[in-house]
């Protein structure tokens, strides 16, 4: 128990186990999101946790929040600064460059795993979490924002969440357009700066857009003032922001205009979307993404369009426990191998791998601690096994084996015996369809 465990010894603050009653949703979800990446023709790759600290901070910016205070940086043994990654985009970019990925185009990507930002913790973001990012490689236009958004609308639809979720969108323009933006903003919040927070103030000089996003509701009033960075755009981002808002439409995805919307990370330009729960409270974000034409580039590699988006797995975990009461996800077997009598003892492993054989898909577990029928019975219900496998010395004698069914709802409509034997050739007619 944690409690007989010494200070040292704990786990690091934020950076929780998933012990096994929640590894099912994980296992649950992750296979909705393979099969959906595969529907849409994206590829995983696979990224290191490490990464040089000087690649975030040219990618992301070295005044977002992410630089600035929450990344895990260290130094190894050869004096070298490394960081764990705290999103996935500049390590995919990285990669795309050094492995020359970016030859062939359009490339799409997706990838899965743990991110590490040191913050508080709060519901749904840990120190260590988990992302799902997809990026997309060489496509001008605006399909895909489209795509994507498409891609995800269908995702919570699958999970049984497409009203708890809703999609908001802005354009950030080009990167000249956010420069003349930029600058009438920093003269607005400068007449105000006795209204803004702390936060803000120290944003106001370094990175302004991010006041914007402020979670503050005192500042609500100040920021709802601002310039609207939309009266900004030039007529290209405005056409492409137009063809993307119809289409979404066309596939009956709701969205609200919200001008709010910046991001947290400065590689962004174009179309740039989130989608917000007020299930979570305050952290009502699940995830989002946007275009960012410049940050191959920025990064060594030729210039190139690129779109991606990530969303945080724990995040969605919690609306799908919340919204989808039907859903019954356990960690529960299909069977448990009962064995009494030295014959039986001596065969069970023989017979465990003959059953494995016939019916590669029902899972089960042999019983290790042994005993009297009616204490290995008890822990095959405790295990939450729909069947008992059960065998003894009859069973060994004749080639057979019994099946006895735990949920009485598994019970044959047909034929109501509770348990039956029969050959173990004949398992696959019984445990398939159950």
């Amino acid at each position: 128990m944690a409690n007989n465990l010494a200070e040292e010894h704990l786990s690091v603050k934020g950076m929780p186990d998933i012990l096994p009653e929640e590894t099912v949703w994980w296992i649950y979800i992750e296979k909705i999101l393979l099969n959906l990446m595969c529907q849409y023709g994206y590829q995983q790759i696979r990224l290191p946790l490490l990464e040089k600290t000087a690649l975030f901070k040219r990618a992301v910016g070295e005044t977002t929040d992410i630089v600035e205070k929450e990344m895990f940086n260290f130094f190894d043994e050869k004096n070298r600064s490394l960081s764990l990654r705290p999103e996935g985009t500049a390590g995919c970019v990285r990669s795309c460059i050094e492995h020359g990925l970016l030859r062939n185009v359009p490339q799409r990507l997706w990838y899965l795993g743990p991110m590490f930002r040191y913050e508080a913790p709060q519901k749904g973001r840990y120190r260590q979490f988990n992302q799902l990012g997809v990026e997309c490689f060489g496509a001008v236009g605006w399909e895909i924002e489209v795509e994507q958004i498409a891609m995800f609308s269908r995702l919570w639809r699958l999970l049984g969440l497409e009203q708890a979720v809703q999609l908001e969108i802005n354009n950030l323009g080009t990167a000249d357009v956010r420069k003349n933006y930029t600058k009438d903003l920093v003269t607005y919040f400068t007449k105000h700066q006795s209204q803004l927070d702390l936060d803000s103030q120290r944003r106001l000089h370094t990175n302004p857009l991010r006041i914007l996003d402020s979670k503050n509701p005192e500042m609500r009033t100040i920021i709802h003032g601002a310039p609207k960075l939309y009266d900004y755009l030039d007529q290209e981002s405005l056409t492409s922001y137009q063809e993307c808002k119809q289409q979404l439409l066309l596939l009956g995805i709701n969205f609200i205009e919200n001008p709010n919307i910046v991001r947290g990370l400065d590689y962004y330009t174009g179309m740039v979307w989130v989608w917000t729960s007020q299930s979570l409270g305050a952290q009502s974000d699940i995830g989002g993404g946007g275009r960012y034409d410049g940050l191959v580039e920025q990064l060594g590699g030729n210039p190139i369009s690129s779109v991606g988006l990530a969303i945080g797995i724990e995040r969605v975990m919690i609306l799908l426990k919340q919204h989808n009461s039907t859903l019954n996800i356990a960690n529960n077997l299909d069977g448990y191998l009962i064995c009494v009598g030295p014959k039986a003892l001596s065969q069970k492993f023989v017979i465990a791998e003959k059953i494995r054989d016939i019916c590669p898909n029902f899972s089960f577990a042999v019983d290790l601690l042994g005993g009297n029928f009616k204490n290995q019975f008890k822990r095959a219900d405790k295990s939450g096994a729909k069947v008992a496998l059960i065998l003894g010395e009859d069973e060994i004698n004749t080639n057979s084996i019994t099946v006895k069914y735990l949920r009485e709802n598994l019970i044959n409509e047909v034929d109501q015996k509770q348990q039956t034997t029969m050959r173990v050739e004949d398992l696959v007619n019984v445990l398939v369809a159950n």
